[in-house]
This record gives structure tokens, C-alpha cells and sequence, in this order.
């Protein structure tokens, strides 16, 4: 199968640049994936799980936390707000921070905004744990 160019970062720095055979990720609007000769097409991402389909056909996995990406004349530039490779994940802290939003949101008495925030945590935190 045909390749593309593909670079994927956070604001922390550069975390992949190489060939893939395809990206799949959750957008705003609902899952999407990009392979090679994908009109050009830019979108927000959502919090979901993401693949790297390598050209030797080996699968990544990996945690996206919302970001942006575009697809422009065949290169693909993923920046996410947060990316975390399934090896990286750590699962002891992704359980703690589930259970640290469920006890919140448990609680009750939480403001919108506070309510929003541990409901986001939660997600967050789940998508994490639910990384294949």
C-alpha cells in the first residue's frame, strides 16, 4: 500500500516523523482515516484512542487529547494537545485518575464548570485505560 509523510506533535515537541501507510483518529465530528492521496482537509480532533498504520503494516497505538490535524499536498501534521504512545501510558496513574474524577463527580454539590472538569477528567483517563 501506497505511504505519506506524516508528523505528529504536542506542544511539548516532535513525538513521530516518518513514513505511514495510514492514521486513524477521532475527529470532532466522529472518527476519520487518512491515507495516502487524501484530499487536502483539515479538522479538530476529539479525546480518543488514535492508530499508526506503519508501512511494514505494524499498528501503534495511542491516546489523543484533542489538537488539530491537516492533510496538505500528501503530508500529514497531526498536533495534538496531548499524545501519549500505548508503551507510555502509565495505567497505575490513568486508574488513579479515574478514580479521582468518579469520587468528585460522586460527591455531588460540584458547579457547572466543576462538574465539567471532573467529567473531562474522567474521559480523559478512560480513553487512556482503553488504549489497545
Amino acid at each position: 500500500m501506497r505511504t505519506f509523510p506524516l508528523r505528529i506533535g504536542t506542544p511539548d515537541g516532535l513525538l513521530f516523523e516518518g513514513e505511514a501507510e495510514r492514521v486513524i483518529c477521532r475527529s470532532i465530528t466522529g472518527d476519520l482515516a487518512v491515507l495516502a492521496g487524501h484530499c487536502n482537509f483539515c479538522t479538530a480532533l476529539g479525546m480518543g484512542e488514535a492508530h499508526v498504520v506503519m508501512p511494514d503494516g505494524t499498528r501503534r497505538s495511542a491516546a489523543c487529547i484533542g489538537g488539530m490535524l491537516s492533510m496538505m499536498n500528501g503530508t500529514c501534521r497531526l498536533l495534538a494537545t496531548t499524545w501519549e504512545w500505548k508503551e507510555d501510558i502509565d495505567e497505575a496513574r490513568a486508574q488513579a485518575a479515574k478514580k479521582r474524577a468518579e469520587e468528585m463527580l460522586a460527591k455531588g454539590g460540584l458547579s457547572d464548570k466543576e462538574y465539567k472538569i471532573a467529567e473531562a477528567k474522567l474521559q480523559r483517563a478512560l480513553v487512556r485505560l482503553n488504549v489497545k
